[in-house]
């Protein structure tokens, strides 16, 4: 990013012209942050708009701090070329997962000199997604998909042939091809799915009513009735694209429950976006005993919603029983 020192108390900034990869190595020495990748000059709208500290830096390459550098004092700069002075350093690579459902989930995506890029699918497995949900602190792998499961990235493929043996610390401490040299496409690129991922549905086939399920730990489980409200039945119906509106449904047959109930005491406001912004009771293996404790929502846009209220019609009295759609 770009180059600021701290001077006096102040942030200030670092101007030069001239800026290059020795000056750069100091400032990524300094920081800890490994060796100097690139260094630039800024574009217009990412310049700073403090006070400068430095201009003119002229350094050997292996000085220990930028102020060990032959400098000039700041002075009145001309308008027009202010250059702001940026670094990337070997240190900034980071790893992300991208267009799942949640952090824990998604497109693998690793940031390498100032550029975020994927991973192609060749000898993509569970050990090398393990690395990837240890470093993000999501657990442990559960799957490892490729073929763009979670849709295409685009621009640079930083790594190819990843073989982790599952113990690395980090995704670009396993054996793999150089940095960008593949023979992949994006349609290529590895996924991973880890333990604490967290997702949610509601089972029934229609996908929009029936008992709602949390994915958590590697399983789907069910959540508990208790406190719930109307506001919550309806935020899970809509974060599921199924309605505005949520109610209870209660022509199931009950019994004991099987399987983990993973939630209890879900209680969503009006104010919640998401229903994991939801206050709830601690995550537990069993939070309900019977099944009647578990929740069982029917969506506005489910079809079963649309048949309890298009069935009455269709037998009203009011209406001949053999027009097969009723204008009533």
């Amino acid at each position: 990013g770009r180059v600021e020192m701290l001077l006096h108390g102040t942030w200030v900034r670092v101007l030069d012209d001239q800026w290059d990869v020795n000056d750069a190595s100091v400032v990524c020495r300094q920081l800890q942050c490994g060796e100097a990748e690139r260094a630039y000059n800024l574009s217009k709208p990412e310049r700073g708009t403090g006070p400068v500290g430095l201009r003119r830096v002229q350094c050997a390459g292996k000085e220990t701090r930028l102020t060990l550098c032959n400098t000039s004092l700041p002075e009145a700069v001309p308008e027009g070329i202010a250059e702001d002075v940026g670094v990337v350093c070997s240190g900034s690579q980071r790893v992300r997962l991208v267009n799942g459902a949640g952090r824990c989930a998604g497109r693998v995506e690793i940031y390498y000199k100032g550029t975020w890029g994927t991973i192609c699918d060749n000898s993509w497995d569970l050990s090398d997604a393990t690395v990837v949900c240890r470093q993000l602190g999501c657990g442990v792998a559960m799957e490892a998909p490729g073929s763009a499961h979670y849709g295409e990235g685009s621009g640079q493929i930083w790594l190819d042939e990843v073989n982790c043996s599952g113990g690395e610390a980090a995704l670009w401490d396993c054996p793999a091809e150089a940095w960008g040299q593949h023979d992949c496409r994006h349609k290529e690129d590895a996924g991973v799915v880890c333990s604490e991922f967290t997702a949610l549905r509601l089972e029934k086939s229609d996908g929009c009513s029936g008992c709602p399920q949390v994915f958590y730990n590697g399983t789907w489980g069910s959540v508990c009735s208790n406190s719930m409200t109307a506001d919550t039945m309806s935020l899970v119906c809509k974060q599921l694209g199924c309605g505005d509106e949520g109610f209870p449904e209660t022509d199931l047959p009950y019994g004991r429950v099987s399987g983990p109930t993973w939630l209890d005491r879900v209680q969503c406001g009006k104010m919640n976006s998401s229903f994991w912004q939801c206050p709830f009771a601690p995550w537990k293996l069993q939070s309900c005993d019977y099944q009647q404790d578990e929740t069982r929502i029917i969506c506005s846009g489910s079809h079963l919603y649309l048949m309890d209220f298009v069935m009455p019609l269709m037998t009203s009295e009011a209406c001949p029983p053999a027009s097969p759609l009723p204008s009533c």
